[in-house]
Parts: structure tokens; C-alpha cells; sequence
């Protein structure tokens, strides 16, 4: 896994503040300075991972069980090292506290919080569908870049406010040549694609759900007129190759 190069000292300081920050959170005297802190020692911006930032995950689960911020920092560190991973066996040695984490989550979506992308997006992390938990949002505005499978030509799907179509974009003319999306219906869904339904019809995410049917179906080339599987398509070109199974602890 990747992390961002620092000198062994910084390395050593790091290694020594985090838990004390997280005991002061633990004793309840976290401050808003201190998740500052906490977030630039593990995971910047959401994006950037530091080293130890895994290490403290066990502590961030069990202090997510009080503390909102922890869960999304917790959150945030998943996301970041299952895409840099690509294997998912990043946290094959403590399990317990991927599913704990996951069933926080999953109630913390159900009272419908305003930050509900960055959980659902955690949850496909969790669940190694990593190309869409970079890209997934919630269907206002999405547009999507796949190869025609036939001619291969590049096509923009969008499905959002703007329409639900299938085109060739000009950067001078915008999307030309527009052709409506066939949508999957619930009963055709399955694997993933059922999961993610599933889970936006329990969260009470019509629009999500809705959405979901639209990347599962079908598109038209502009070009060539050949009908393919949008979320096909996308998954061929942007999910990471696959893996074998993640060893168990002690095994090499």
C-alpha cells in the first residue's frame, strides 16, 4: 500500500501522538483541534494516506460507536486502502473490525445524514467494488466515460438532471448524437448490481435506487448502434484485475 514518504523522524512523532489523541477523545476531551490533528496524522484530506493510518483503525471502530467523527475518519481510511490496495487483504488479519465498522455504517445511513455518499461509497469499498466506490454519487449529475465494446469508440453515459442517454461529446457542440438508456428493472438486477439496488431501496434513496437500473442496463453507440451493458463495460476497464483469495493470519 502507498503512503506518503516522510522522514523516519516525522514517522516516530506520528507513531507517538496518535494514540494520545485518540485517548484524549477516548476521556472525552477531543476538541475540533484535535480531529484536525488526527485527520493530518492519518488520512489527509480524505485522500492522502499517512503511515499508521491502518494501525489506528481498530480504536477509530471502537470510538465510532459515540463518536461521528470517527466513523468518518475510519471510513475514510477504508476507501483510501482498499483502492490503493486493489486486493482488499489489506485488513484480511482483523476482520471483526471491517464488519463492525460496516454495521456502523449501515446505521448511521439509515437516519438519512447529508455526508450519506462518502458511507454508501465506504460500504462498496468494503466490499471490493472499488470502481464504483470512486465514482458512485447519488444520480443529480453523473456522467460516465466507457468504450463502445463493437467500434470502440469513447462514449459518455449520463444519468442525472441533465438526461439519462448514451453520446459522443464534442467539447464544442457538447453531447451530440444522444440515445436514451435502456434501464435494467428491479427483477432483472442481480449480483452487484441487486446489492446496490437493495441497499439504496433499504436507505430509502429513490433517486439512487433509481439510478442504479439506468448504470445496469443497456446503451446505444452513437456511432455504431451496438447495444451493450453499460455497467459491463465500465467494470472492464476500471476494476483492477482479479485477485486470489486473502491469506488467512499466518499463513505466507
Amino acid at each position: 500500500m502507498r503512503v506518503t514518504n516522510r522522514d523516519d523522524a516525522y514517522v516516530a512523532q506520528a507513531a507517538g501522538l496518535v494514540p494520545v489523541l485518540l485517548d484524549q477523545v477516548a476521556a472525552g476531551a477531543g476538541t475540533e483541534s484535535t480531529w484536525d490533528e488526527l485527520w493530518d496524522l492519518l488520512c489527509v484530506g480524505g485522500e492522502t494516506l499517512r503511515p499508521g493510518s491502518t494501525g489506528a483503525l481498530p480504536r477509530l471502530v471502537a470510538l465510532a460507536r459515540s463518536e461521528p467523527e470517527a466513523l468518518d475518519l475510519a471510513g475514510a481510511i477504508v476507501r483510501r486502502a482498499m483502492a490503493e490496495d486493489e486486493s482488499g487483504c489489506v485488513f484480511a488479519g482483523s476482520p471483526h473490525v471491517i464488519e463492525e465498522l460496516r454495521e456502523l455504517i449501515d446505521r448511521h445511513l439509515l437516519t438519512d445524514p447529508a455526508d450519506f455518499s462518502w458511507g454508501f461509497r465506504t460500504l462498496l469499498a468494503i466490499e471490493r467494488q472499488f470502481h464504483w466506490s470512486a465514482v458512485l454519487d447519488d444520480f443529480g449529475d453523473d456522467f460516465y466515460e466507457v468504450a463502445c465494446p463493437h467500434c470502440h469508440v469513447t462514449v459518455t453515459i449520463a444519468i442525472g438532471a441533465y438526461g439519462r442517454y448514451s453520446a459522443y461529446r464534442d467539447w464544442d457542440a457538447g453531447d451530440i448524437d444522444r440515445r436514451e438508456l435502456r434501464p435494467a428493472s428491479a427483477a432483472e438486477l442481480d449480483g452487484t448490481g441487486r446489492w446496490m439496488y437493495d441497499l439504496a431501496v433499504r436507505y430509502g434513496r429513490d433517486r439512487l435506487a433509481e439510478g442504479i437500473t439506468y448504470l445496469m442496463g443497456r446503451a446505444e453507440c452513437p456511432r455504431c448502434a451496438c447495444v451493450f451493458r453499460v455497467a459491463d463495460e465500465y467494470a472492464a476497464a476500471n476494476l483492477p484485475p482479479a485477485v486470489p483469495d486473502c491469506p488467512r493470519r499466518g499463513e505466507s
